[in-house]
């Protein structure tokens, strides 16, 4: 699993949580976040051949058709179960709510989990997990589908911001262990938006 320090610096700087209008330099600013951890070699999944001409991720251009304001369902009473992951290791994740949004007309909805684990621990308490996969997945996209940092929201609305999605870090190196995109959230549309695959 890619380490949590992205997200950190976003919530320290709340960008994407909380905010319910598009602010393209809220974009542009996790471009630069991201871009400046895969740059060092401290933070960096990339391979060392990789990391030595990496000057920036690819990315779709921003659009404000992929920031969208979902309906949250918070959803109780769930069990805790096994996350598969590329590897043999499975952390412990629940579901902790579903968003519910509409896109080109359509209607769409994801599931939204919590590390059980790193929720434990206070600075994480917040976080959420979204992992999803779109039509652009094989293609323009890492074929394992992309995820999203996000924080547990206030209300009932929850702002989904598909420009700040990225690839886990299986799709950089193997030698990392990452979470499967559940099946329940492999989206029928193409959502051309966040980082696209890093290598032809």
């Amino acid at each position: 699993m890619r380490t949590i320090l992205l997200f950190v610096f976003l919530v320290q700087l709340n960008f994407g949580f909380g905010q319910e209008k598009f602010d393209a330099s809220s974009v542009t600013k996790f471009q630069e976040v991201i871009n400046s951890e895969y740059a060092d070699a401290n933070t960096s999944p990339l391979l060392a051949e990789d990391l030595a001409v990496f000057k920036t991720l690819d990315f779709y251009p921003i659009n404000e058709k992929f920031f969208v304001i979902a309906k949250f369902v918070r959803t109780e009473n769930e069990k805790p179960f096994e996350m598969k992951t590329t590897g043999e290791r499975k952390p412990m994740y629940v579901k902790y709510g579903e968003a519910y949004f509409v896109l080109d007309g359509k209607d769409f909805k994801l599931n939204i989990y919590k590390n059980i684990e790193l929720s434990k621990k206070e600075e994480y308490k917040d976080y959420l997990f979204l992992p999803f996969s779109d039509l652009t997945c094989g293609n323009e996209s890492y074929i394992g589908g992309k995820y999203i940092d996000m924080k547990v929201p206030e209300g009932a609305a929850m702002v989904i911001d598909f420009n700040t999605s990225y690839n886990p870090y299986c799709a950089y190196s193997h030698k990392y262990s990452c979470p499967k995109v559940p099946l329940e959230n492999d989206l029928n549309i193409e959502i051309k938006a966040g980082v696209k695959k890093f290598h032809d």
